[in-house]
């Protein structure tokens, strides 16, 4: 890795970075699914961290970063996981930080997904902040907390993800033929062009080792994802066999993406049994007979079976209102006073606001 400093990074400011971070969406669309190591939770309170480098941070009065010196320890060193109570960044305010840099026991760099995680939680102030500000944290964050190498092996990793950065914009912001937009095989087929061409980026940026922790996860997902919306697609296919190569596909998964993916697709399929079984019961009980065969607690039924009597009381309601709105319609009054009845019907048929907006609604629905 190269040596790295603030003036190294000073092509990327102020413009770009924060429009890579506001285009970079495009492809995750795909992709937001794929689990991630790293989410912000409730604050903690900041923990004083001791660190082989000697020096610890603090947080003064407008989120301006302090270096102090501290005595050396003896664990490897890490980055603390919150910022404190005031934040450089208000929208950091009450979080915890996202991942991690950490230096393993002979001082190197750990490179793994909270790295990324670490960066994006910084970069996403963008916009709040000045990018030169966020990048700055970053770089004070890894001098202050690591020792050497991994400081500098960390701040290396941060200019080829903020080149990487710069670079995918152009491969997000491809644009679609305007006449075959609407062809799934031509989406389908873009979206394949623009992974590959990611994939060909991150490999010529980071080193396979990098590259591998940062988008091997997503990319595995990415490729899934791929694979079965190209599979849905396939005429010749049955729907046995269309879900026998999904599940293959699903098998050759990373072991904590197949796990969670077995689960969403079971829960999928238990949700559409349920689904159905509501939408063919002839009665509210019946529905709740046939839910409670499908493994529903007694809890679940009842709210399920009252509620259905629920919209099944306010429909014949809605009917009787539709009669006695016809009646008024057909009655010759002024437009003025028909309104005057319609509103009076309204309130009387529907006493509560939320029925009275339901009927509304319905009554738009119906022409």
């Amino acid at each position: 890795m190269k040596p790295t400093s603030i003036e190294a990074r000073r092509w990327l400011f102020p413009g770009a970075l924060s429009a890579i971070l506001a285009g970079s969406g495009l492809w995750y669309g795909l992709t937001d699914t794929a689990p991630t190591e790293a989410s912000r939770a409730a604050s903690k309170p900041t923990q004083s961290v001791n660190l082989d480098g000697s020096t610890r941070s603090s947080q003064k009065s407008g989120g301006q970063l302090v270096i102090e010196n501290v005595s050396q320890a003896s664990e490897p060193a890490t980055t603390p996981d919150s910022l404190g109570p005031q934040p450089f960044a208000a929208s950091l305010s009450g979080t915890d930080i996202d991942g991690a840099l950490t230096a393993d026991n002979n001082g190197e760099l750990v490179i793994n997904l909270r790295v990324r995680d670490f960066f994006d939680y910084f970069l996403s102030t963008v916009g709040e902040v000045a990018p030169e500000t966020a990048i700055q944290q970053i770089e004070a964050m890894a001098r202050t907390h690591l020792p050497e190498p991994a400081s500098s092996q960390a701040l290396a990793l941060l200019d080829e993800y903020l080149a990487y950065k710069q670079a995918s914009l152009q491969v997000m912001q491809a644009r679609l033929d305007p006449a075959r937009a609407g062809e799934p095989a031509y989406q389908l087929a873009a979206l394949g062009d623009a992974l590959a061409q990611l994939k060909q980026l991150r490999s010529a940026t980071f080193s396979s080792e990098a590259h591998q922790a940062f988008f091997g996860l997503e990319e595995a997902y990415s490729e899934y994802t791929l694979a079965t919306l190209a599979i849905q697609q396939r005429a010749d296919l049955s729907e046995q066999g269309k879900q026998a190569l999904v599940q293959w596909h699903r098998n050759q998964l990373p072991e904590q993406l197949r796990t969670t993916e077995q689960h969403l697709h079971a829960s999928s399929q238990q949700q559409q049994a349920r689904t159905a079984a509501i939408e063919s019961a002839s009665s509210p009980e019946e529905a709740g007979r046939q839910l409670a065969e499908l493994g529903v607690n007694q809890d679940g039924v009842e709210s399920v079976v009252n509620y259905l009597k629920q919209r099944e009381h306010f429909d014949q309601r809605f009917q009787d209102f539709r009669e006695a709105m016809d009646q008024a319609d057909s009655s010759g009054l002024a437009e003025a006073d028909l309104e005057k009845q319609r509103q009076a019907l309204l309130e009387r048929h529907f006493p509560q606001q939320q029925d009275r907006t339901w009927a509304r609604l319905k009554m738009l629905g119906s022409g």
